[in-house]
């Protein structure tokens, strides 16, 4: 009876799926700019990404602050600039590179 209820709430748009609640953000925050799921535009792709951190236990916290607050040198000489993303939207959108796996 759950399922049937939860499938009916997804059918109805009521539920959305964090992956696509997680583009939508980085789509809306213009991460998609340098950014693309599977391949490298002027940064790395997510699935690099995950990829490379996928055994770090800190990864999401750690990428979530790197959204933030920018990074250097981790994938060349192009800085990443800092974001204008709340905490919980950084951590929402580090979550969501590292299921990119």
């Amino acid at each position: 009876m759950k399922s049937s209820v939860f499938f009916a709430l997804i059918a109805a748009g009521v539920v959305a799926t964090p992956a696509f609640a997680s583009l939508e953000l980085a789509q809306k925050k213009n991460c998609m700019a340098c950014h693309a799921i599977d391949k490298k535009v002027v940064g790395p792709s997510y699935k690099d990404v995950a990829a490379k951190f996928a055994k770090d236990k800190n990864a999401i916290p750690m990428l979530a602050e790197k959204i933030q607050k920018g990074s250097s040198g981790v994938w060349g000489p192009v800085p990443m600039p800092p974001n204008q993303v709340t905490a919980d939207e950084a951590k929402t959108l580090a979550t969501w590179v590292m299921s990119l796996k």
